[in-house]
């Protein structure tokens, strides 16, 4: 989760500004926590407490209203309705990453990240984006190989894992789907060699930048075995006291 985290205030600089090489500062004082980690809080707070994924949205967006959100999200949070808007957005896959840590079966995973995701996003692109980024990261942490990762979500997504990101890279702009940004952060994922690098990866292709890093981090930790010290302090330090104390709570029963 806290890869998850790292990848949102990394790439939250470029999200407007993209670029496209693997050369640059991973943090620097513009660096800031997104509503990619404060939803992604909010869904571990809820897998902990037991709090609906949507009563704990609508209090993580109060408490932090100007985190960046989407429209459709944001005017779903401020309404007093609790029916899902059928977005296909990747806003369900971004906050996803505790369920693929916090369960200890791929079949828990898939229904839990279901359910993180329906609440907002009950689109069929909404919940299988979601659904595909958790089951990486369960898969990641307990041993799959990345070829063993690449052909499940292939197969039971039927996401197309095969396009490098040199060939992704050129053409590649910002796309909030869920069928637009989660392959191609999977894909940073498969082509990375540590932690570090695959946020690089996941920066350096442009597009939804803080959420594609977000994706990307999540599946590395799960697969690297944890996040740098020097990555964990910096994206610790970003985060004010509340959102430390569940990340800290969330990592102590989980990870």
């Amino acid at each position: 989760m806290l890869g998850a985290i790292a990848g949102d205030i990394i790439g939250s600089v470029y999200e407007w500004e993209n670029i496209k090489t693997k050369e640059f500062p991973l943090f620097s004082p513009r660096c800031r926590f997104t509503d990619d980690t404060v939803l992604t809080m909010a869904v571990a707070d809820s897998i902990m407490s037991g709090t609906g994924y949507g009563e704990n949205f609508k209090r993580y967006f109060g408490d932090y209203p100007h985190a960046g959100y989407g429209g459709s999200f944001r005017a779903w949070a401020m309404s007093d309705q609790m029916m899902p808007y059928h977005s296909w957005g990747n806003g369900s896959a971004m906050r996803v990453s505790p369920v693929g840590f916090a369960f200890s079966t791929l079949e828990e995973v898939l229904q839990e990240a279901k359910a993180s995701a329906e609440v907002t996003h009950n689109h069929p692109e909404g919940v299988k984006g979601a659904q595909a980024v958790a089951a990486a990261i369960f898969l990641a942490r307990t041993g799959e190989s990345k070829e063993g990762i690449k052909a499940f979500i292939e197969g039971r997504f039927e996401y197309d894992l095969e396009m490098t990101l040199e060939k992704i890279r050129p053409a590649y702009s910002f796309d909030v789907s869920c069928q637009g940004s989660v392959p191609q952060a999977i894909r940073a994922f498969l082509e990375s060699t540590d932690f570090e690098d695959a946020i690089r990866n996941a920066v350096s292709i442009g597009g939804d930048s803080d959420t594609i890093a977000c994706i990307t981090g999540g599946i590395a930790e799960a697969y690297y075995g944890g996040v740098p010290e020097d990555i964990e302090v910096q994206a610790m330090t970003r985060l004010d006291a509340p959102l430390q104390t569940v990340v800290k709570a969330f990592r102590e029963r989980f990870c």
